[in-house]
């Protein structure tokens, strides 16, 4: 939670985050099609993220049908979009101050599945204020995607963005519950909602691409040491995608790190029926007066 409103500069910084984040998540939904590649979109969305902000806040989401979260290409991938429904993840920083938004694009031909989490995002922004509880948000979330005859993912939800932090507190739900907290003005939130029409869980698969470090403790072996020295400089700790760092025994030295609890791995996350998700999702100041949308 907020300890107040944001100082001018941190708000003009979520600000720029935002500018940068709408326009590289519409230049990259529009790359996504048959035939183009996971790896094409994902590296274009991150350069281009790179050259409008201070850097990526964690590596290009890219989830296909049942997954919901944490997919994003290794080095050599070379999958192709198919009649699919795709949820595209994008985060931005400045200076550490954080914009994460998603859209779906849908080429299965489920559009009301995209419907139903944008509608959902939209109901959760009217009611965003200080002083509302983040249970009444994950109410209005679950109403919306209901009516659409859908089933929010309920153990996946928003969160807070703080500075260099792009998963804290508060958590805002996609469904109610009375065990929420209240907004409070300076708030930074991402509100997310997810739809499918399975029967509203995810649980961990078996791939795994995203990491972040937790641990910046000494270490033996030379290449993991360098790993942690360059994760550490260049990423602090926001995620990493494992194919943005070279050199060799590399996938050994993250998967001795990820043992030895320096880093922490991300696997990706699945509808467990095998059904549809479709995302939507926004970053917000909370303000006096309701919201302001960073990355609309």
């Amino acid at each position: 939670m907020s300890t107040g409103p944001l100082d001018d500069e941190a708000v003009d910084k979520y600000r720029e985050a935002g500018d940068a984040l709408r326009t590289v998540i519409d230049e990259a939904a529009a790359l996504i099609e048959p035939g183009a590649t996971h790896l094409e979109v994902a590296q274009h969305a991150e350069a281009r993220i790179e050259e409008l902000a201070d850097g990526c806040a964690f590596p290009a989401n890219i989830s296909v049908d049942e997954e919901a979260s944490h997919a994003t290409p290794g080095a050599d991938d070379e999958t192709e979009f198919g009649e699919e429904m795709v949820c595209l993840d994008l985060g931005a920083h400045v200076d550490g101050y954080i914009a994460d938004a998603a859209v779906t694009v849908d080429l299965s031909g489920n559009d009301e599945l995209v419907e139903a989490a944008e509608e959902a995002l939209a109901a959760a922004l009217d009611v965003i204020g200080p002083g509302v509880e983040t249970g009444e948000v994950g109410a209005e979330i679950e109403d919306v995607i209901r009516g659409y005859g859908y089933t929010p993912v309920l153990n996946l939800s928003g969160h807070g963005v703080e500075r260099y932090d792009a998963h804290t507190g508060p958590s805002i739900p996609n469904r109610g519950t009375d065990r929420g907290v209240e907004l409070e003005v300076g708030d930074v939130v991402a509100v997310e909602p997810f739809a499918t029409d399975g029967r509203g869980k995810v649980s961990e698969g078996a791939k795994e691409e995203i990491y972040e470090l937790v641990d910046e403790r000494s270490v033996r072996d030379r290449r993991a040491r360098q790993v942690i020295e360059t994760v550490s400089e260049r990423y602090r700790t926001l995620p990493f995608a494992a194919r943005w760092l070279d050199g060799p025994r590399t996938e050994m030295a993250i998967r001795r790190l990820k043992q030895q609890s320096v880093l922490r791995g991300y696997p990706v996350l699945k509808e467990e029926d095998g059904r549809l998700v479709s995302q939507a999702e926004h970053t917000v100041i909370v303000t006096e007066s309701g919201c302001e949308i960073t990355t609309r």
